[in-house]
């Protein structure tokens, strides 16, 4: 379901996106796998991750260094050569992550589990502290590194970049994900 940068889904498309997946940007060995809360119903209609405009990740990844210039979502495969990957907690979309259930949640963690088994990134980031929180059972986590791995992945939790996030601006979320940047030593 790939479409242009100029694609703009309409009212009825985003209606349709509900309950869709979308692909996994993933490989093997990544040195960052990011992970979003879920896709929202715009990029259940655009094939794309963190499509929403508004959505602070790709300024964000920029901003931080992650990348080397302002990606868009629809050339987020571009971030594979560079060892980044995307992949979501809950698989399906929806308007908003309030409407997930805690089960949706934990049975998100098993299989974001297993995936990261699978894959081996370096680091798993997840993309919003409650997110975690309630996938892996673990109610007192804070922002930053944490102190179990899945495997040889050490993991990160970092503050999600949607713009219903208003506790965060967009160069304090670019402070955060650079601090991963720079202690993972990624260059």
């Amino acid at each position: 379901m790939a479409h242009s940068a100029a694609y703009r889904p309409t009212p009825a498309d985003l209606a349709a996106a509900q309950d869709r997946t979308i692909s996994d940007l993933l490989a093997p060995d990544l040195r960052v796998l990011f992970c979003g809360i879920n896709p929202g119903l715009w990029s259940g209609a655009t094939g794309h991750h963190f499509a929403r405009p508004g959505n602070r990740f790709w300024p964000t990844l920029f901003r931080s260094g992650f990348t080397p210039r302002l990606f868009r979502p629809d050339e987020e495969r571009e971030l594979l050569p560079l060892g980044l990957g995307i992949t979501n907690v809950v698989a399906r979309t929806t308007a908003k992550a309030s409407e997930l259930t805690a089960q949706e949640y934990r049975d998100g963690g098993q299989a974001l589990t297993e995936r990261v088994l699978h894959y081996r990134p370096r680091v798993l980031a997840v993309l919003g502290l409650g997110a975690y929180r309630t996938a892996f059972g673990r109610p007192k986590t804070v922002v930053g590194p944490q102190s179990e791995t899945l495997g040889d992945t050490d993991i990160w939790v970092l503050p999600n970049p949607s713009g219903l996030n208003a506790h965060y601006t967009l160069d304090a979320l670019a402070d955060e994900f650079r601090k991963l940047r720079e202690t993972t030593g990624f260059e």
